[in-house]
């Protein structure tokens, strides 16, 4: 495609990206980089932020430099945009000097609407000087918040991006991200020198994700019941903690039938890119992985996110979340958590390297996270107001679909507390939890014996609550801070707020934690926000005969399936039905370079399946 400075955005959009009108503030967003400003966005996943500097850089003259920490992800991001008939590349280092310096020659040449770079390669002084040589539209700094070290992403190389401000004064430029509190996003907005930019704060809300936190009693039990009786066939990715942890949760989940594969970043760098690129062009992939992989993955028929283990932040926990439903059709954000997450994460923080100022941000930002899994409200008002939004109750979270039900735990809590405290005063000894409730509940053990516990006035005083009730009242007393745990082996402490609780100042409400029958779905769930996608017997098998033509046009071209047409389009089509050409380019998502290359591909699928 030609930029050329007389082409209207709306153009750009209709023609190439097959849609009729901006959603939300993009068009401001485009208008003020299109008319030479600055721009600081934050948009969640899902939300469009890539047509804010796409579009621009069509329309201004010369290419727009896109800087990307995602080297492993260029290749698909070229590709889609030249299977759209725009004209990108990128530069990096999986490029030979010979495919390097034809890129080079292309943008000198203005044969380029877009070129990606990562960060490191982009201040090099050989790249800034080819820059200056040539024409260049705009620069767009993706995953901004990596520039904050307030934020859960930081790198240490897009410190070096302030640069652009003083090497390009005349050039727009536009900061994007989808998790910036408003810490985060003062700091990028200094970091990048941005002061002078104007900012588009959209709604982080995602309606169209189901969030749901459930009690971690077997956490592989839980999950492989979820995927199978919910999820069965569908793409997703499921976190864990550690590298052990995801190789043996994808060896069980394929022991189990489910397409499953690992990603950590002990694995040989041509193993990731196979299986990223197989979770990419595949349908039906699970990718159980670390947190070593997601970002900027722009698959958009993830149809859940899981996690097994409790992130360390309510901003990776809503990145990582927010992969999941792109395409705005409905899809599940499920986690399981317990106390023994809780002890962990607090033990990571003590004995990493950062210093007293970085653990305690780090405490938190677990603490911000362990309320979020604990609240009786509305998770998504909880999550939204992390990001300082006020919203309504959703309607589609556990906590509104299932409103938990609470008890007065006062008496419980104190007796918990007073259990921690006489064994430490009386005996000298600090216990993690296992002990603890031991002592409450009277449970005979050799440690007991070899102390002398039974003769504590504390011994047996907590018979009345099973060990699993117990468990829950530590897990959340420890989110509340009434108890701390410290060191490896997460020995219990008072917490300073513990005071009033054993002075009889407070009351003390927990939740009931749910008991959820093996094999059972979720009833009564509410979906909102993305279309409906409840197909009858006939239109059913037309959408699946639209997937497997896709497929294979995905499979000819060595594309991801999305490339060719993303779910959401293929729903359009089913409902539309369209019997001509100039009727599916009605449909949304098909622009005019798709509707030339797969129109006649599509109609003879609508044929041939309605007869």
């Amino acid at each position: 495609m030609t930029s050329a400075a007389t082409t209207s955005p709306l153009d750009v959009l209709h023609d190439v990206f097959g849609y009729d009108e901006f959603r939300g503030q993009q068009q401001g967003v485009v208008d003020q980089i299109v008319g030479g400003g600055d721009a600081v966005v934050l948009m969640p996943t899902g939300g469009g932020k890539s047509l804010c500097y796409q579009i621009p850089s069509l329309v201004r003259p010369g290419a727009g430099v896109v800087i990307s920490p995602l080297i492993a992800l260029m290749a698909d991001q070229v590709t889609a945009l030249e299977n759209l008939g725009v004209r990108a590349a990128y530069l990096n280092s999986t490029l030979d000097f010979e495919e390097a310096q034809n890129v080079e020659r292309a943008l000198l040449d203005g044969e380029l609407d877009l070129l990606y770079l990562a960060p490191e390669r982009l201040v090099l002084p050989r790249t800034m000087a080819l820059l200056e040589r040539a024409q260049v539209a705009l620069f767009a700094i993706d995953e901004a918040h990596c520039v904050s070290q307030w934020g859960h992403d930081f790198r240490s190389d897009y410190l070096g991006l302030g640069v652009l401000a003083e090497r390009f004064p005349d050039v727009p430029r536009i900061a994007l991200t989808a998790t910036a509190t408003p810490a985060t996003h003062a700091e990028l907005t200094e970091r990048l020198h941005l002061g002078e930019a104007q900012h588009f704060v959209a709604s982080f809300d995602r309606p169209n994700i189901t969030y749901r936190i459930e009690p971690k009693q077997s956490g592989r039990s839980q999950l492989i019941n979820f995927i199978t009786t919910e999820h069965s066939g569908d793409s997703g990715i499921v976190y864990c903690l550690s590298r052990r942890g995801v190789e043996q949760l994808s060896e069980a989940l394929v022991a189990r039938g489910i397409n499953a594969l690992p990603y950590h970043a002990g694995l040989p760098s041509e193993v990731r890119a196979d299986h990223q690129a197989r979770f990419l062009r595949e349908d039906g992939v699970v990718m159980v992985a670390t947190i070593a992989f997601g970002m900027g993955i722009d698959k958009p028929d993830v149809r859940f996110v899981a996690h097994l283990d409790l992130p360390r932040s309510v901003e990776g926990y809503y990145q990582e979340t927010g992969r999941a439903g792109r395409d705005g059709l409905p899809a599940d954000a499920w986690m399981v958590y317990g106390l023994g997450d809780v002890v962990s994460q607090r033990r990571l923080i003590e004995s990493g390297d950062g210093d007293s100022t970085y653990q305690r941000r780090a405490m938190s930002h677990l603490d911000s996270m362990l309320a979020l899994c604990e609240t009786v409200d509305c998770r998504r008002v909880q999550l939204l107001r992390y990001f300082d939004e006020e919203s309504a109750p959703c309607g589609n979270c556990d906590t509104c679909i299932t409103p938990p039900v609470t008890w007065d735990a006062t008496v419980a809590v104190q007796k918990l507390l007073s259990a921690v405290i006489r064994l430490d005063r009386e005996r000298g000894q600090r216990f993690g939890s296992g002990q603890v409730i031991d002592v409450l509940r009277g449970n005979d053990n050799e440690r007991s014996r070899a102390a002398d516990h039974e003769s504590l006035s504390v011994w047996g005083i907590g018979e009345d609550l099973s060990e699993t009730q117990w468990k829950t009242v530590v897990r959340q007393v420890l989110a509340r801070g009434l108890l701390e745990s410290h060191g490896d082996y997460g020995v219990l402490v008072v917490g300073e707020d513990a005071g009033p609780v054993l002075r009889n100042e407070v009351e003390v409400s927990l939740r009931v934690d749910p008991i959820k029958k093996s094999g059972s779905k979720k009833a009564g769930a509410k979906r909102r926000g993305g279309p409906e996608v409840e197909l009858g017997t006939a239109d059913t098998a037309l959408f699946e005969a639209l997937r497997s033509w896709r497929a294979d046009q995905a499979k000819e071209q060595s594309v991801p399936a999305y490339v060719v047409f993303p779910d959401a389009t293929l729903y359009g089509i089913v409902e539309a039905k369209p019997n001509s050409i100039n009727e599916l380019g009605k449909v949304s998502g098909v622009g005019l370079k798709k509707l030339e290359r797969y129109g006649p591909g599509v109609l003879e699928v609508l044929e041939s399946s309605t007869g």
